[in-house]
């Protein structure tokens, strides 16, 4: 959820303060991306999984204090809900088997995690949306200790002067109210960063633009949401609706969503930053005074561009813009924020193959993509595609509307494949992770399929036992990092 900040009350003048700040920052980054030197020598790329706590029946579990205490590992931190625990993995170079060692390293991690947080009462599940979850579990008294969470859901609803509305029709339909920005936490996602260029940063936002409803389409894993079978990727209209800031008035004349997908291709990374200072007001307006950052860059160092980055971490992009500091130079990331985590390591590791690949690819082509599509398709495929999972069909150029695992066996598989040995990966490593996505097309089962599929050979009149009786088969399968099309 970003930088931590301390418990506080905002004054008008505060907010005027940084928004002055706010602005000398993002003057000095666009004169940085034409005079200073980013890191780009040897680009990384890294992984964060976001994951729900469950006690032995497969409730919620609000113990993510304990748990990160039995955990002891400071790559596991705290999350939005109680329920809610994230796991940081180490960015490094995208080569040889460079997959692989993802795989064995993040299933040992999580194999001592699960081994030490079962020992106060709580299971590791990764899952787009806990199926098990109650309305009492989304309540404003199960929002997690970090003073920042509060303050989020303090100036979200003091932003919308009214509770936050959910209301998706999906195979049923949902509609609740919450006084609190909890049902945001109900969304547990994977997210895939790629260390890019000053210069190529457009091409690969682009492409992760365009290629996110393929995304949603493979790997969906979010069907069930407070008991209702819902969109295949449910994730994304609760997100989009649980963190939204505007009233229906300020929705009806056309007021953007800080939820966004975007609308429009852009030609460089400030064009983002630009979007996020000129369109959405701050909702964290702390000013860190210690630093001006055009007397640190003239003087030869790398401003930390504070709030830019905690104003862009309050603008919850599909694909959001980032810039760090690694080592003392800055450098800059696309953050793909799509899928939803889970449902095992080695289909979490595919995923994030099929990603790096396929936007490599197309990044790097001498005819770009969105020069032959509109951004509005790839915003309809990207929506489409998060309520129909496997079965969606998308726009694509060159061919017109066609089933996405269609697409993706005819020609996005060749296409990651050379992105992958593209980056350095070793063919074999390519071929292997990439068949599981193939698998996947070829028998049309992704997690969200299998669930709902269970879910209707259960079928008793006692809703929530189905769902936690799916959930265990669902954990038996995590376990054993099986791919879910072998479930």
């Amino acid at each position: 959820m970003g930088e931590d900040v301390e418990a506080q009350e905002f004054t008008r003048a505060d907010r005027t303060r940084y928004r002055e700040k706010v602005r000398r920052c993002l003057d000095v980054f666009e004169r940085m991306l034409s005079e200073s030197a980013f890191d780009t020598d040897d680009p990384y790329t890294g992984l964060e999984v976001e994951f729900n706590l469950v006690d032995d029946a497969g409730d919620p579990a609000l113990r993510n204090a304990e748990v990160l205490d039995a955990i002891a590992d400071p790559d596991f931190q705290t999350e939005l809900g109680q329920f809610n625990v994230e796991m940081n993995w180490p960015p490094a170079p995208l080569r040889g088997s460079a997959l692989s060692r993802m795989e064995a390293g993040l299933r040992d991690t999580l194999n001592q995690a699960e081994t030490r947080s079962a020992k106060v009462g709580a299971h590791l599940v990764m899952i787009g949306i806990l199926p098990t979850l109650r309305p009492e579990h989304l309540a404003e008294d199960t929002i997690s200790q970090n003073p920042r969470y509060s303050l989020l859901s303090e100036q979200i609803l003091a932003a919308r002067g009214e509770d936050i509305s959910i209301d998706i029709r999906g195979v049923e339909r949902l509609r609740t109210t919450s006084d609190s920005i909890m049902p945001e936490a109900a969304c547990t996602s994977t997210q895939l960063h790629v260390q890019t260029t000053p210069d190529r940063f457009a091409a690969y936002w682009n492409a992760s633009q365009a290629i996110s409803g393929i995304q949603l389409a493979v790997a969906a894993n979010s069907p069930y949401l407070l008991g209702k079978q819902l969109w295949r990727e449910t994730r994304i209209p609760l997100f989009e609706q649980a963190a939204d800031t505007r009233s229906e008035e300020l929705k009806a004349q056309g007021v953007r969503p800080r939820v966004w997908f975007g609308e429009r291709w852009i030609t460089s990374v400030f064009d983002l930053f630009e979007e996020n200072v000129r369109y959405f007001p701050a909702l964290l307006p702390v000013t860190d005074d210690e630093e001006d950052p055009l007397t640190v860059l003239e003087a030869g160092g790398t401003p930390n561009l504070a709030e830019l980055r905690l104003h862009n971490g309050t603008i919850y992009r599909w694909n959001r813009p980032i810039y760090d500091i690694s080592g003392g130079l800055p450098h800059l990331r696309v953050e793909n924020r799509v899928l939803a985590a889970g449902p095992t390591v080695v289909d979490t590791v595919a995923n994030a193959a099929f990603y790096f690949g396929l936007v490599r690819t197309l990044a790097e082509s001498d005819r770009p993509l969105w020069s032959q599509m509109s951004f509005s398709a790839a915003e309809e495929n990207f929506h489409h595609a998060a309520q129909r999972g496997i079965e969606a069909e998308v726009y694509w150029p060159g061919v017109g509307r066609v089933r996405a695992t269609e697409l993706v066996l005819r020609r996005l598989l060749p296409m990651a494949h050379d992105g992958l040995l593209a980056w350095g990966v070793d063919s074999a490593e390519a071929d292997r992770y990439l068949a599981i996505i193939e698998q996947r097309c070829l028998e049309g089962t992704n997690a969200a399929e299998w669930f709902a599929r269970q879910m209707v050979e259960r079928g008793s009149d006692e809703r929530y036992d189905d769902l936690r009786a799916t959930l265990a088969d669902y954990r038996s399968g995590m376990a054993d990092n099986r791919p879910v099309h072998t479930w």
